[in-house]
């Protein structure tokens, strides 16, 4: 694992001095800090609930900015075979800039831990939501990325690598809520693709390794189809 931790530093990086990093962060914690104070002070309501109900619309958005990059850029600039003839496998590149990304989320996500505990000064706090829900915010923003990557693995384009992440999540964001058009007995499936809907039960702080599975599979599922993409065209 030794490639894949020196990918993600490189890209670390590279994050450090592009200005996607730090524009992602601050529209993040922009957009999130007006939902949470307007929530507080207008509404009076000392909750997480409009937090963890903004951040999956966000992360639709977010993820293929920070993605779209990650492999097209390599081609484009044909910087990729170089890397690739360095003592480092296909899956550790993948893994590495997929881990780089996620820091960077994770890093927007860490002031926004002043908002619970804000709120516990305010009042009693269920910790075990917060903590969950939390837990499902990295497993989305992991998911979300996965995605970006495996569409970002397909063309040196940016903008094409941007277009296709947001095809590929899209549905997946939507597919619960056009589940309800379909007969009954048709909407377990669209359901269980939904996933907003297995972050809710995490947001509600029901912790369901079935949540968990769901998000964990379709994450490394794309890495390795991404894998598989940078292997098939090596060998073109």
């Amino acid at each position: 694992m030794h490639g894949t931790w020196v990918i993600a530093r490189r890209e670390l990086a590279s994050y450090s001095a592009a200005p996607v990093a730090y524009v992602t962060v601050t529209v993040f914690l922009g957009v999130v800090g007006y939902a949470f104070f307007g929530q507080v002070f207008s509404a009076g309501e000392t909750s997480l609930r409009d937090f963890f109900a903004l951040c999956p619309r966000l992360f639709l958005l977010l993820a293929p900015a920070l993605t779209m990059r990650l492999l097209a850029e390599e081609r484009r600039g044909k910087t990729l075979e170089v890397l690739l003839a360095l003592p480092i496998t296909e899956w550790e590149v993948v893994l590495g800039k997929h881990l780089a990304a996620l820091v960077v989320l994770a890093v927007a996500l860490l002031p926004t831990l002043a908002y619970p505990l804000a709120l516990s000064q305010l009042g009693e706090l269920d910790w075990g939501p917060v903590t969950a829900g939390y837990l499902g915010l990295l497993l989305l923003a992991a998911t979300y990325l996965a995605l970006g990557l495996l569409a970002s693995s397909w063309t040196s384009s940016q903008t094409l690598a941007l277009v296709g992440a947001l095809a590929l999540s899209l549905p997946l964001y939507v597919v619960g809520e056009l589940a309800e058009l379909l007969p009954p007995s048709q909407r377990e499936l669209p359901r269980f693709l939904d996933l907003g809907r297995h972050f809710d039960n995490l947001a509600r702080g029901i912790v369901d390794s079935r949540d968990l599975v769901y998000y964990l599979t379709l994450t490394f599922g794309c890495l390795f189809l991404a894998t598989r993409s940078l292997e098939q065209r090596e060998r073109g």
